[in-house]
């Protein structure tokens, strides 16, 4: 492995910014769609979406751990998306340290709303640019940086720092 102060060669450098700014941008487009379409931020949409087509209920902290956001920003996001009838919260019959979250009839048809024109957003501006073997390895790219990173402890674990 390289010396960890070594600046990497310049076209790894140069391939790093342009996935950096190639993702801001398409952040960018998706969070404009999102809005105009649903009134929803990227990750209230991620919260619907791991619901709608996950196991249909999950608790705070795997929302939390599955979107990479904090606790608290997200207990905002779903404090908002409750207070418009997308999600329902509850406390687990299990945990009673949990809350379990759903999503409503509602959240359901928004979700319906809005993603043709995310895959669309998705579509126009990564997807139909690259052939199957591009698509092929980026998705393999990809899902090893991400493994990579989620190797380690997620966020949630992460010890809370107390106020005094």
């Amino acid at each position: 492995m390289a010396d960890a102060l070594e600046p990497p060669a310049p076209e790894r450098l140069e391939a790093y910014f342009a996935l950096s700014e190639a993702t801001s941008l398409l952040q960018h487009k998706i969070e404009q769609h999102l809005r105009s379409e649903g009134d929803l931020s990227t990750v209230q949409f991620q919260i619907l979406m791991s619901l709608a087509f996950g196991e249909g209920a999950a608790t705070m902290t795997q929302l939390a751990d599955g979107v990479v956001y904090s606790r608290s920003g997200l207990s905002y996001q779903a404090g908002l998306l409750e207070k418009r009838g997308l999600i329902e919260r509850v406390r687990s019959t299990d945990d009673e340290r949990s809350t379990l979250v759903t999503i409503t009839d509602e959240g359901r048809a928004v979700i319906d709303r809005v993603l043709p024109g995310h895959i669309a957003v998705v579509r126009g501006l990564l997807l139909d640019l690259l052939s199957d073997d591009d698509v092929e390895r980026l998705g393999a790219i990809m899902t090893r940086v991400r493994d990579r990173i989620r190797a380690e402890p997620p966020r949630s674990a992460a010890r809370r720092a107390w106020r005094q």
